[in-house]
């Protein structure tokens, strides 16, 4: 009874997990762009401002992907995508904060 519980319970989450991997750009997205807002509020500098700026060109591309998105690879390029913009708006916060 144990054994029968357990295939149906593993064989559910294999059912469902490639679905709920569809839907995880839009949350890396929304994340990059928090961090990107984060990055603005703060003290924008010479050395920051480039940084943000290509944060934003990154989370626009990722979007793009996200939305012509036709395999597993092109919703793959778009959380890529929005995690390099996640990665440069950090950097900004980063240089901010002395």
């Amino acid at each position: 009874m144990t054994r029968i519980v357990i295939v149906l319970i593993s064989s559910l989450l294999v059912a469902v997990a490639p679905a709920a991997w569809a839907f995880n750009c839009p949350v890396v997205i929304k994340q990059a762009e928090d961090l990107i807002k984060k990055a603005e509020s703060g003290k924008v500098t010479t050395d920051t401002k480039p940084l943000i700026e290509e944060a934003k060109k990154q989370v626009a591309e990722a979007k793009a992907h996200h939305e012509t998105a036709k395999t597993k690879r092109d919703h793959g390029d778009a959380v890529r995508k929005a995690k390099v913009a996640m990665a440069y708006a950090e950097e900004a916060i980063v240089l901010q904060n002395p």
